[in-house]
């Protein structure tokens, strides 16, 4: 699960529930938090990976978003989200027993339902420690609301890049198994490659930060960034057709048959010293 939580008021302004960690499953929790409750100065987050990933760090500067870690093996400053996850633990996941996880038939339907319990909830509930309702002392402490991005901005922010140098003999750039022709004007040249993690065939080039005209697809092996995985749940392990349990309750019951030589037993111990 990623969340993201003012400081100051304790309100969560974005969240989602993932099948995994990664860098898409957080733009999933980042972007519409920033469209709907407006951009921050600074996002205060920890090391893990998707947090130091290049797409963040681009999606903060388009934003003039000030991005901050916390210093590796000093918690410090993240003491307010995680003591947030432990109420999502105690008052929300408790609530899902095992006939109410069977109908939830889908991730969007688990975070429709903890959206209803983060707004009706705990948005409402006056928190111990500030003594006022995070949205109520969300709302009093800004002077004025958050800059909203517009949704040209939003979505060139959340957008990945990476760079390449045009090929001087044939004029391409290879990115991910992939070849793409471009603008012969800019063989030898480095440029940077815009796209949707997950539409590798709409690539627009960039030189010195300018357009200059669309990566046109040559060889497409591969559609989407490695990193552009589904929402899917990791595949359970294969089972082996071998009850081990039930093995080691053979093992177990043979050999109480047999009578257990504890003598042997302080020998072999012995002997080991």
């Amino acid at each position: 699960m990623f969340a993201f939580i003012d400081n100051h008021s304790r309100a969560i302004v974005g969240h989602r529930f993932g099948f995994a960690e990664d860098t898409v499953r957080l733009a999933a929790a980042l972007r519409p938090a920033l469209g709907a409750r407006g951009v921050p100065e600074t996002i205060y987050v920890d090391n893990g990976s998707c947090f130091v990933d290049a797409w963040l760090l681009r999606a903060c500067a388009s934003l003039a978003i000030k991005l901050t870690h916390s210093k590796p093996g000093r918690p410090q400053g993240r003491g307010k989200i995680e003591r947030f996850f432990r109420t999502v633990r105690d008052q929300f996941l408790v609530e899902l027993d095992d006939r109410r996880v069977g109908e939830i038939e889908h991730l969007t339907e688990l975070n429709r339902l903890f959206a209803a319990w983060v707004e009706t909830v705990y948005h409402r509930t006056v928190h111990t420690e500030t003594g006022q309702a995070p949205i109520e002392r969300w709302l009093r402490s800004i002077p004025k609301p958050l800059p909203l991005p517009s949704q040209a901005d939003l979505r060139e922010a959340f957008l990945w890049s990476e760079i390449r140098t045009v090929n001087k003999k044939s004029a391409t750039v290879s990115l991910h198994s992939n070849t793409y022709d471009v603008d012969p004007m800019l063989v030898g040249m480095r440029v940077e490659l815009v796209f949707d993690p997950f539409d590798l065939t709409d690539i627009e080039v960039r030189a010195a930060g300018k357009p200059v005209g669309k990566a046109v697809p040559q060889h497409v092996g591969r559609h989407t960034h490695p990193k552009a995985k589904p929402e899917t749940p990791a595949e359970p392990a294969a089972p082996t057709g071998i009850d081990y349990l039930k093995v080691l309750e053979g093992e177990h019951a043979a050999a109480t048959r047999k009578g257990i030589n504890y003598a042997s037993l302080i020998d072999d111990s012995r002997e080991a010293r």
